[in-house]
């Protein structure tokens, strides 16, 4: 399969107003064999880098090589890359058969029958045979993005290429196709690159997460990574749901507290050293994710009150919001047992191992919180 490399890649647009710069010097290097999942806001430049990558555009910089050739200007049809499109992009004259074949009987020559074999294999392995014989307006959504996919499987390509393929499902059907694209994908070994709006879809399927934000890289990690060691304040914000809890503070090392308009946070040492060595001023913002939140019966040294405002149960939690003197809402995530009423004082505590902290003018990482450990499994003695 295929290895792909992006260095220095930008792409920019002639406005009305003047440039737009969509994509600003990308470098990312893409493993053979891997999924690699492109996340970001509306407008971020992921499906313009994807575009780039396929041949659809051509950048304005920089180069992107496939299995270490230069390919940054060659056309569409020469780059060995299938793409899967959000809007599956069928014929609706031709049965799926046809569509699944068309690519491999117009850019190939290869013989009918060859043709005929990689089809039959292909739907046999993602369960349409029987829906070969019809048109695409005779198919589920959820049955035109399979044809959609095996058109591209039969190509055998060295990259896929699919930009939100699942967002004109439904929620439901998004979920099961979640899983069956990640199963298709480590079956065939394709080096596939992903791109979503869907935070959720780039946790859950992706080798390694791109974050991009007004066509600049953030960070590329695992997704337990980018959720627990995020490299800034957009990408603590961005992974995660809900999203994390940010508030302004102000350090006060000579007593080693965070100062908030209605709390003081009590610091340690080891934090407090982070602190100078990024050589942040005085005004930080401190982020915890709900979840990390501790919701205290009573008041102790470093808890702090807060009044209910509201209560979503979900069954397996519940998520519960409170305003502080800033006006800002924030989110508890507690167990669905734990039962708290609107209206309710509680007291709420922030261990010091789960937050993190940021440079109120940077937003870069200063302190992240302490990842979580892997689980040592007993095996089985033989």
């Amino acid at each position: 399969m295929g290895t792909l490399s992006l260095g220095d890649l930008t792409k920019v647009f002639q406005g009305d107003n003047g440039d737009i710069v969509a994509v600003n010097g990308l470098d990312i290097d893409v493993e053979d064999g891997e999924f690699i999942v492109f996340v970001g806001p509306s407008g971020c430049g992921k499906s313009t880098t994807l575009r780039c990558i396929a041949g659809l555009e051509l950048p304005t910089s920089g180069t992107i090589r496939l299995n270490g050739n230069d390919i940054t200007t060659k056309s569409a049809t020469d780059r060995d890359m299938a793409m899967v499109f959000q809007n599956y992009a069928l014929y609706p004259h031709m049965t799926a058969r046809e569509n699944m074949s068309f690519g491999l009987r117009m850019g190939t020559d290869l013989p009918k029958d060859e043709i005929h074999d990689r089809v039959q294999r292909t739907a046999e392995m993602m369960g349409i045979e029987d829906l070969l014989e019809k048109k695409p307006g005779e198919l589920s959504g959820g049955q035109q993005q399979r044809v959609a996919l095996g058109r591209s499987i039969v190509r055998e390509p060295e990259v896929f290429l699919m930009d939100e393929p699942l967002s004109n499902l439904d929620a439901k059907l998004r979920t099961t196709m979640r899983t069956e694209l990640q199963e298709l994908q480590r079956r065939l070994g394709v080096t596939t690159i992903y791109v979503t709006h869907d935070q959720t879809e780039a946790m859950t399927m992706g080798d390694r997460v791109v974050i991009l934000n007004d066509g600049e890289l953030q960070q590329i990690g695992t997704p337990l990574e980018c959720y627990h060691e995020p490299a800034n304040k957009f990408v603590a914000g961005f992974i995660g749901s809900p999203s994390m809890n940010f508030t302004n503070v102000q350090v006060r090392s000579e007593r080693s507290v965070l100062e908030h308009e209605q709390f003081e946070y009590p610091l340690s040492d080891d934090t407090l050293s982070l602190i100078r060595e990024a050589g942040a001023n005085d005004a930080l913002t401190l982020g915890i994710r709900p979840e990390d939140v501790r919701v205290v019966p009573e008041e102790t040294e470093s808890s702090f009150p807060v009044t209910v405002q509201v209560v979503e149960p979900l069954g397996e939690a519940s998520y519960v919001y409170f305003e502080l003197d800033d006006g800002v809402t924030y989110t508890v995530s507690v167990d669905g047992d734990t039962v708290i009423n609107e209206g309710a004082n509680v007291h709420i505590e922030f261990p010091e191992d789960k937050i993190h902290l940021f440079d109120g003018a940077s937003g870069e990482a200063i302190k992240n919180r302490t990842a979580p450990t892997e689980m040592q499994l007993n095996q089985p003695s033989v």
